[in-house]
C-alpha cells in the first residue's frame, strides 16, 4: 500500500502536497502525559522517529520543512530537512502545540478525574471544549488549519513538509473530514506521517495515502473501536 512520500510533486501547478509529520518521542510521551507548551526534548527514541521520518520523506522532492516552536517539533523537522539535502527549515507558530492550562503535565485520567465535565467535553465535542485555563480547541483546529493554508499558498505546485503535535493534527483531519465528535481522537504514532493535499484552495486529506499511517475510515460515521480509547 502506498505511504504518499514516492516523491510525487503535486498533481498541477495550483496544488500543493503537505506531509504533516508528527514529532518523536520524549519522556512524557512514554508517560502519557499533557505535553502542551513545555519543552521536553525528543529521547532516543524520538530521534529514531524523526530519521525514520526523513528516511520516508527523503524521496519526497521536498522544498521545505515548518514546524512548530517547540524544541521537539524543531529537532524533528532539521532532521527530516537534512535528509531532504538540506532544505530549509521555518518555525510557524500556528503548529504549535495546544496550550492545555491546567491540564499540562497531566494523565488524562488525572485530567478527567480534576474537570470531569471539561474533559467529557475535551474527548467527545472537541469544538465545544476548553482546557481548563488553556486553549479552545476550535480556536487550535482553525489556526492549525489557517496555517496549512498558508504553507500551501507558498508552495503552489511544490511539496512541503510541516512538523507538529499530535493533537493539532487529529483537529485539522477532523476539520477537513468533519470528524470532530467521539472519534476524533485516532491512533496517531511518533514520527507519524500525514498527506495533506491543497487544491485550489481546499485542504483534503486523501484516504488512499494516509490509510497506512491512521485508522480512519471516512466512509463511515464512526472510527474503528480501538480508535475511540486513544488518549493521545
Amino acid at each position: 500500500m502506498s505511504d504518499g512520500t514516492s516523491g510525487r510533486r503535486a498533481a498541477n501547478g495550483s496544488s500543493c502536497r503537505i506531509y504533516v509529520v508528527r514529532h518523536g518521542t520524549t519522556r512524557m510521551n512514554l508517560e502519557n502525559r499533557y505535553r502542551g507548551r513545555r519543552e521536553i526534548p525528543l529521547d532516543g527514541q524520538g530521534w529514531a522517529d524523526a530519521r525514520r521520518a526523513g528516511e520516508r520523506l527523503a524521496a519526497a522532492d521536498l522544498s521545505a520543512v515548518y514546524c512548530g516552536p517547540l524544541r521537539r517539533t524543531i529537532d524533528t523537522a532539521y532532521v527530516i530537512a537534512k535528509k531532504a539535502g538540506g532544505v530549509p527549515v521555518y518555525p510557524l507558530p500556528g503548529l504549535v502545540n495546544l496550550d492545555y492550562g491546567a491540564w499540562e503535565g497531566l494523565t488524562s485520567r488525572e485530567a478527567m478525574k480534576r474537570d470531569p465535565r471539561a474533559f467529557r467535553l475535551y474527548r467527545d465535542a472537541p469544538e465545544l471544549a476548553t482546557c481548563p485555563g488553556g486553549e479552545p480547541l476550535a480556536d487550535a483546529a482553525e489556526r492549525a488549519m489557517m496555517a496549512l493554508d498558508a504553507i500551501a499558498r507558498q508552495h503552489p505546485g511544490e511539496s512541503v513538509a510541516a512538523v507538529t503535535h499530535s493533537v493539532v493534527v487529529r483537529l485539522a483531519v477532523g476539520k477537513m473530514t468533519g470528524r470532530l465528535g467521539p472519534e476524533w481522537r485516532f491512533p496517531l504514532a511518533t514520527g507519524s506521517i500525514t498527506t495533506v493535499d491543497a487544491v485550489d484552495g481546499t485542504l483534503t486529506v486523501p484516504l488512499r495515502d494516509n490509510a497506512a499511517n491512521w485508522m480512519i475510515d471516512l466512509r463511515e460515521p464512526q472510527m474503528a473501536r480501538t480508535a475511540s480509547s486513544f488518549h493521545r
